[in-house]
């Protein structure tokens, strides 16, 4: 019976349910859209393009691994293995490939050199990343001549058909291409094509076998080696074969899909970071659609309690009343989580595309759609729904029906005591998130814990909400009663509907902390960050790489090393690199004149004499690390290698530099990209030397642009203003859905009450009055969402700069500001005076006396 009730109860209130509908499908959209980037960093599949023709393939290990013995009870251990990939591309012994050849069922052991090299020509189109080898690994793909023939001598080159297309070259062309050294011009020998087409994703450039060797500067080593069967000989039985004969070596061997990871480790790392993108969105957005959908119920029971009262009085039980409306919100929640399932899906490939042309996900890393992620948005919508429908149904199923009868008439004035509890206790939680969010100072320790706080408190603020409002309505009495008698009407109904204002007051107050928080929180660490820098460089210039170059080569360095004037030039080139399986920022610089040009403010040990051997950390990393002046160093560089060094000094300005600093050489020569991202430079005040003299020593070389200190923290700020659209981005949905929840909300509740706008007019007030009271009603709930969801995100925000800075200084960009309260406010006003102007269309006498 109850089913039957609850089926005609939907039908029959479809607009009742209207606002519960969409808070559930947009719920579901989001949590289909999250769970697709969630699936695609543990499954998205990494397609190969230059081993295509390679069945079986050898590389080096990229992960660092850890392995730990844990005593238990009874004199039982538990063995941990932990493993995390390295930052660079790691390098075989040459000697490999002997040992795989003579593997049986071997026809071709193929060695492969992969390095960085830069065609510097303007191209039409996309760029693409470009990489070189040696015309002897060609086969792997395979790549065919359609023009020319092959490199004979160091000064020639092979370029893709693709290449050559965008850049109009042929045999014959001059090339100027920038490797891993200085750059150097080719001859075009031949074009080149795979026999499974153009290649997508990069561009590939074939030089000679000694020439390859010199530009990947890894002498003895190779990139990976591709594994050719002889026939008759299938790919799996060979992969076993030499997994066999390099056991005991850290070399891999990877068959089918496993060989996209390995030539493409951008997306192997992509992947990584897409499952924490997607973890930490998804429990974003389901804990913001917690509050959503419980206040949207909550207020959905509200509207109806006249009609549920009502049952009671006509012997409805306690038990099937909860059932009926338990089986309207599943029926609820099982229309609007199919429907948002299939929405998420376009809303996860654009968000998936965003990323991708913002380079926060290669475009490698293809997308993968499945089904899990619209079963878990349908499972979470049906459960959601029918426990908020539940827990916001409790009160009014539990009582008495005349006491029902008497709250369906006049608003409770206290709320219950197990809400006012829960909300305490969130209030608590959330203030404890504060205080330990003081005390986080890495970010990805921080971040996470900075959007739970948000929500906690925002959770506490949904269940505190009546006695909030009606303090806030306390102070907000005197200055409504200027606007007349609408100031009048909309301060009783503020007093006397403080559950319902506070179902307005929650989703916007979540809207603009939330917003806050993501707008502000990239400029706090930033900001920051720039600040020790800027006090830190004592050069006055900085050489950075422009265009399509990829950085500063050591011969431009000694350019401006010895130009008239200048006192010291160092480069830096920047890495990763873990100490254990922690991941640090790390750079190397070259210690000539180091103090001339840096100052990191250093407060232990000196950076006179540092050198190779050497490092300097971060007052983080010290504490951390249990590190001080004299103290080794054991780390892994980006390429797996690993060193012990000896830390010479520590230094303060850790966010400006990073947490590591060592010796430029060290780290040029595990990266994959050796030249320096920059080279400060310092001149003797009175020698004269500037911009023009500086830029004149590099004229040579193509890519190298020189800057003053102040236009290098300009082109910080640019990079800081980027990563702030990403993660506007990543956050983007769940702010979208926010907004939406204010609108359904704040409508829901005007439409809600059309009988009193009926009864209002019948009683004398004019249209304009009515109109009047729903702005000073909404202009009340936005001073009331503004002021708390700033307090929010003002405590959390501080929290996170003491924690992450050191000081509390969070950065408020008061343009940024006014635009979110700007909006939010419009939201509000549009969603109450729309609803309420389409009320006063109609005859009082009508609506007053309709049924239900």
């Amino acid at each position: 019976m109850m089913l039957r009730y609850a089926l005609q109860t939907v039908r029959d209130r479809k607009a009742g349910f209207l606002g519960a509908f969409v808070a559930l499908l947009c719920a579901a959209a989001l949590v289909t859209a999250c769970g697709t980037l969630l699936e695609t960093g543990l499954r998205g599949k990494i397609g190969t393009e230059r081993y295509a023709a390679t069945p079986v393939l050898v590389s080096a290990d990229q992960n660092v691994h850890e392995t730990t013995v844990e005593e238990k009870k009874g004199g039982r251990t538990k063995t941990k293995h932990k493993a995390k990939p390295v930052a660079e591309r790691a390098w075989l012994p040459a000697a490999t490939v002997d040992t795989v050849r003579a593997v049986p069922g071997v026809e071709r052991a193929v060695p492969e050199l992969t390095f960085q090299a830069v065609p510097l020509v303007d191209a039409p189109g996309k760029p693409v990343p470009s990489y070189g080898h040696a015309w002897s690994s060609a086969a792997l793909t395979p790549f065919t001549l359609t023009e020319g023939r092959a490199p004979q001598s160091g000064d020639e080159v092979v370029v893709d058909r693709a290449l050559a297309a965008r850049a109009g070259l042929r045999p014959g062309s001059e090339l100027a291409v920038q490797s891993t050294g200085e750059p150097r011009t080719y001859r075009v020998s031949g074009v080149a094509k795979s026999d499974r087409g153009d290649l997508d994703r990069q561009s590939a450039l074939f030089f000679g076998e000694d020439e390859a060797q010199r530009l990947a500067a890894r002498a003895g080593q190779v990139s990976a080696i591709g594994v050719l069967p002889a026939p008759g000989v299938g790919a799996t039985e060979l992969a076993a074969r030499v997994e066999r004969a390099l056991r005991g070596t850290t070399a891999q061997v990877a068959t089918g899909d496993e060989r996209g990871p390995v030539e493409f480790l951008d997306a192997a790392g992509a992947r990584i970071k897409l499952v924490s993108m997607g973890g930490a969105m998804g429990g974003t957005s389901l804990l913001v659609a917690i509050l959503v959908v419980v206040g949207t119920f909550t207020l959905s029971v509200q509207q109806r309690y006249r009609e549920l009262a009502l049952l009671r009085a006509i012997a409805a039980t306690p038990e099937q009343l909860r059932r009926m409306i338990g089986r309207e919100a599943l029926l609820v929640g099982l229309a609007a989580g199919v429907a948002g399932a299939f929405a998420g899906l376009p809303l996860a490939a654009w968000l998936h595309g965003r990323f991708v042309d913002s380079g926060v996900v290669p475009v490698t890393l293809e997308r993968t759609a499945g089904v899990f992620p619209m079963f878990a948005a349908v499972a979470a919508c049906l459960l959601g729904s029918w426990a908020a429908a539940r827990i916001t149904a409790r009160r009014i199923a539990r009582i008495r029906p005349a006491e029902a009868l008497a709250e369906a008439a006049v608003e409770r004035g206290r709320p219950g005591w197990v809400r006012s509890l829960l909300g305490v206790l969130l209030l608590a939680g959330g203030a404890v998130l504060v205080v330990v969010l003081g005390t986080l100072r890495t970010e990805p320790a921080s971040t996470p814990v900075t959007f739970l706080a948000v929500v906690v408190l925002i959770g506490a603020l949904s269940l505190l909400g009546p006695p909030l409002v009606r303090a806030a309505t306390a102070l907000l009495a005197g200055p409504l009663r200027l606007a007349g008698p609408g100031g009048h009407l909309a301060t009783a109904n503020l007093r006397g509907n403080a559950t319902r204002m506070a179902s307005a007051v929650t989703p916007l107050a979540l809207l603009i902390g939330m917003t806050c928080t993501v707008l502000f929180i990239t400029p706090t660490l930033g900001d920051a960050a720039r600040a020790q820098a800027r006090d830190g460089i004592r050069a006055q210039w900085v050489l950075a790489a422009q265009g399509p170059g990829p950085g500063v080569t050591r011969e431009a360095a000694e350019r401006i090393r010895r130009t008239p004037g200048v006192t010291a030039a160092t480069e830096i080139v920047h890495t990763s690199v873990r100490v254990g399986l922690t991941k640090y920022a790390a750079q190397g610089v070259t210690p000539a004149g180091l103090t001339r040009t840096w100052d990191p403010q250093v407060t232990g040990g000196s950076l006179d004499g540092f050198g190779e051997g050497n490092a300097a950390v971060s007052e983080l990393a010290a504490d951390r690390l249990g590190l001080k002046p004299g103290s080794p160093l054991q780390l892994t560089l980006g390429d797996g290698t690993p060193v012990t060094l000896t830390v010479s000094a520590v230094y303060a300005r850790g966010l400006g530099f990073g947490d590591l600093t060592l010796p430029h050489g060290l780290v040029a020569a595990h990266a994959d990209n050796p030249l320096a991202g920059s080279v400060l430079v310092a001149a003797a005040p009175d020698s004269g030397t500037g911009r023009e003299q500086l830029a004149a020593a590099v004229g040579a070389f193509p890519g190298v642009r020189v800057l003053s200190a102040a236009d290098a923290d300009t082109a910080r700020a640019e990079r800081q203003d980027a990563g702030a659209e990403i993660n506007l981005l990543a956050m983007g949905l769940v702010l979208a859905f926010t907004a939406i929840a204010v609108v359904n909300t704040l409508a829901m509740s005007t439409a809600e009450r059309f009988r009193e706008f009926a009864m209002l007019r019948l009683a004398g007030a004019k249209r304009r009055q009515v109109l009047r009271m729903l702005r000073a009603e909404a202009l009340a709930v936005v001073l009331i969402g503004t002021t708390l969801g700033s307090g929010i995100a003002l405590a959390v925000l501080t929290a996170f700069s003491v924690g992450m800075t050191g000081v509390a200084a969070p950065a408020v960009l008061p343009v940024a500001y006014a635009a979110v309260v700007g909006v939010a406010g419009v939201l509000a006003l549009a969603a109450t005076s729309l609803p309420g102007r389409v009320a006063l269309r109609m005859a009082p006498v009508s609506v007053a006396t309709a049924k239900g």
